[in-house]
């Protein structure tokens, strides 16, 4: 099965720029240095797949120029992952059909208090529709297909990464156990958060994702969820591996 990938956003909560911020990435006339928050669009077998949809998923959207999502797959609860569950509504009364959500219980109850008028009281013009399926850490299926999620930690906080066929998408993250790294061996394609150069108490850095992807050992590895800490992206992608890429924005690629 062929997948196409496109990064909607590889920024962090804030994005980049960060409002205000006068250092040299903010600064940057490049494009690839102009950060959305992090999402993933799939599409596979004639199906849509969204991984998370943040606060920029309106303009991320009308960007790619693609109407339709049968899927979203969320993270965690954090809202620069969950903020623009209501800007669905123009993508499902272009077909009225139900927009499948997959979450832990957790994620779900949290995403019910931020948009409760999307869960609760009559339906109203305007309202979507969802499907609401709730996951755990075993694998599930989305139109007979596989997906495997990936238990990670955020500090404290629980996270889910997930495998489709042979790409792995890890957000948010600074601990994978040996357990669950056993899910990402054999991965074609690597998709991993790389915060900054520093260490941070939540995120990996960039040593700490390019150790993890020698571990690994996927065929190409894609870097995300990136702070305007890291440094231009010129720059950036000059001490990496050679199977090592820096995301950015818009970029499409196919496995």
């Amino acid at each position: 099965m062929q997948i196409k990938a496109n990064f909607l956003g590889t920024g962090t909560s804030q994005g980049v720029p960060v409002i205000g911020c006068a250092c040299m990435v903010c600064q940057s006339k490049n494009e690839k240095d102009k950060r959305l928050r992090s999402s993933l669009f799939i599409s596979i077998n004639n199906y849509n797949i969204l991984i998370d949809i943040g606060p920029d998923f309106r303009e991320q959207i009308l960007k790619l120029n693609q109407f339709s999502i049968d899927a979203i797959l969320f993270t965690h609860q954090h809202r620069d992952h969950t903020a623009g569950l209501d800007d669905l509504r123009p993508i499902y009364y272009m077909d009225k059909k139900p927009i499948a959500l997959y979450a832990e219980n957790s994620v779900f109850k949290a995403i019910k208090n931020d948009f409760n008028y999307l869960f609760l009281g009559a339906n109203y013009p305007g309202k979507p529709k969802f499907s609401l399926n709730t996951i755990s850490t075993d694998d599930f299926q989305i139109f007979n297909m596989k997906i495997t999620p990936i238990r990670v930690m955020h500090h404290k906080l629980p996270v889910l990464g997930y495998r489709i066929g042979n790409l792995s998408y890890i957000t948010d993250a600074n601990y994978i156990s040996d357990d669950e790294k056993n899910k990402l061996m054999g991965s074609e394609i690597l998709i991993i958060n790389s915060l900054q150069k520093e260490k941070h108490i939540s995120h990996f850095n960039l040593q700490q994702s390019l150790s993890l992807i020698a571990e690994i050992q996927p065929k190409k590895a894609y870097l995300t969820h990136i702070s305007h800490a890291m440094g231009v992206h010129d720059e950036i992608k000059k001490e990496l591996p050679e199977n090592v890429y820096l995301a950015y924005d818009n970029l499409e690629i196919t496995l």
